[in-house]
């Protein structure tokens, strides 16, 4: 039995529905959800973006912000609570890394920079990354 999960969020569907999955298929787990801000991109943007800021968290938590509103909205469709944490910089690295504090990885199929080229092509496959090199055992939704 499964005591707690990560759940990895962006503001796509599949992230929504690999969090709905979750809650349903684990009553009693605790659900902590991870949104991570700062992705690498070619020109490297939101992670420069961030690095001006002047208080880092605070900047990190105001980005997450509408990705936890949407997560805690999923979880009161189901009656449960889940808790949430800020990553900064590379997904896939964010969730290996945090991995091994859970039982298992519930992640949506897809995120919501699945039709970026240069995205995929530069960090690849957030889904396929996290299944090869996570220390615990990893469900796909789509």
């Amino acid at each position: 039995m499964l005591s707690r999960i990560l759940v990895p969020m962006d503001n796509s569907d599949p992230a929504g529905r690999a969090l709905a999955y979750a809650l349903d298929n684990h009553p009693d787990a605790e659900v902590t959800v991870l949104h991570v801000v700062g992705v690498p991109s070619m020109m490297m943007g939101e992670a420069v973006g961030l690095t001006l800021e002047d208080d880092l968290d605070a900047a990190a938590a105001e980005r997450a912000a509408p990705v936890f509103e949407r997560a805690r909205e999923v979880a009161d469709e189901q009656g449960r609570e889940i808790e949430t944490v800020v990553g900064i910089g590379h997904p896939a690295r964010n969730v290996i890394d945090r991995a091994d504090e859970y039982d298992a990885v519930v992640i949506g199929a897809h995120g919501a920079d699945r039709e970026r080229v240069t995205h995929r092509f530069l960090v690849g496959n957030v889904a396929e990354t996290v299944s090869k090199r996570a220390p615990v055992p990893v469900t796909i939704v789509r």
